[in-house]
């Protein structure tokens, strides 16, 4: 199930939902973060970049997508992982699922990984998800948003993404 392939115009995805920005800002947090279209190595991508800083107890920036049109759910469960086409600067990253459960801000389900400084194909398996600060398990039949995050240490991000997907 396509997610993104960033063919489009626009911040819209394949989905029909909008890509935006979400720094630590929100809650006092210093990090600066741009998104924008670019063509790296051939490949037309969207590009997260910017200054992860601690002040003020912050440490994130993402590019953050909802699942689900107009406020649903999107079901995954036909799927076993979430398939990445990346390129980056060989720093460790994050993707971010949420659900109807996450009732915080701080609550998601984490993977991590890492972008190397050639494009690669990353698979991270649905069940390999880690709960943050939230008690229920993944629930991937009803997913509402998914992060790709820089988080929780002072660096340069640089995270291009070229295609989404769930896969099986």
């Amino acid at each position: 199930m396509l997610v993104d392939d960033f063919a489009g115009s626009g911040f819209v995805s394949a989905l029909g939902t909008e890509w935006r920005t979400v720094t630590d800002t929100v809650m006092g947090g210093r990090s600066q973060a741009s998104l924008r279209y670019d063509h790296v190595d051939g490949l037309r991508c969207l590009r997260l970049s910017g200054q992860v800083r601690l002040d003020n107890n912050g440490g994130f920036l993402q590019m953050a997508l909802d699942l689900g049109v107009a406020g649903g759910t999107l079901d995954a469960s036909k799927f076993n992982c979430l398939r990445l086409l990346v390129r980056g600067n060989g720093e460790r990253y994050s993707a971010h699922l949420r659900t109807p459960d996450n009732l915080r801000p701080w609550q998601s389900y984490r993977a991590h990984f890492t972008a190397l400084s050639r494009w690669c194909e990353i698979r991270l398996p649905l069940d390999g998800f880690q709960p943050h600060r939230v008690d229920a398990t993944l629930d991937v039949s009803r997913l509402k948003r998914l992060g790709l995050v820089a988080i929780g240490r002072a660096f340069q991000a640089d995270l291009a993404v070229a295609e989404i997907r769930f896969a099986s």
